[in-house]
């Protein structure tokens, strides 16, 4: 299937994109939980500037892949692969459904409880070291589906002739 031109380069890019953030978040990711982050350390963020930077990057890398790929209609990669492979694109649930169908994402339920961890940590990063120590190690939890989402979908693309 041929791809009118601007979609194509759209894609092309977002590949590239998406491919650095992914790098960019496995290694913040690993910077962050070489060994694991607990409650204590969230209680020195303020007494740590090294820490609460990589709590800092690891927030934005997690929330920035995400939104890349994105899920709802748009010019992120998600919506733009459904386009491209004649997937008729709508709602993000359904957009989601599609792409777990198309078996490029494991999981629907999981990428909207992913969306949702990303308010939680950056709403409750002042307030609430107990739950912010918790959406982190959510997250963290989180980074290999979301990787593999990302990494599938750049596949898929590739697969295709399409970047």
């Amino acid at each position: 299937m041929t791809l009118e031109p601007k979609i194509a380069l759209r894609l092309q890019f977002l590949t590239r994109v998406v491919h650095k953030e992914c790098q960019h978040l496995a290694t913040t990711n690993q910077r962050l939980f070489g060994s694991s982050f607990t409650l204590e350390q969230a209680t020195q963020l303020e007494a740590d500037p090294d820490l609460a930077e990589r709590v800092e990057a690891f927030v934005g890398r997690f929330g920035r892949l995400q939104d890349t790929v994105g899920d709802k209609v748009g010019d992120k990669l998600l919506p733009l692969l459904l386009d491209a492979l004649g997937e008729k694109t709508s709602a993000a649930i359904d957009n989601l459904d599609r792409v777990e169908r198309l078996e490029l994402l494991q999981s629907a339920d999981d990428w909207m409880a992913m969306r949702n961890l990303i308010n939680q940590m950056i709403h409750e990063y002042v307030e609430d070291a107990v739950v912010l120590t918790s959406a982190l190690q959510t997250g963290h939890a989180f980074v290999p589906a979301l990787i593999s989402a990302a990494n599938k979908m750049i596949a898929e693309i590739e697969r295709r002739g399409w970047a």
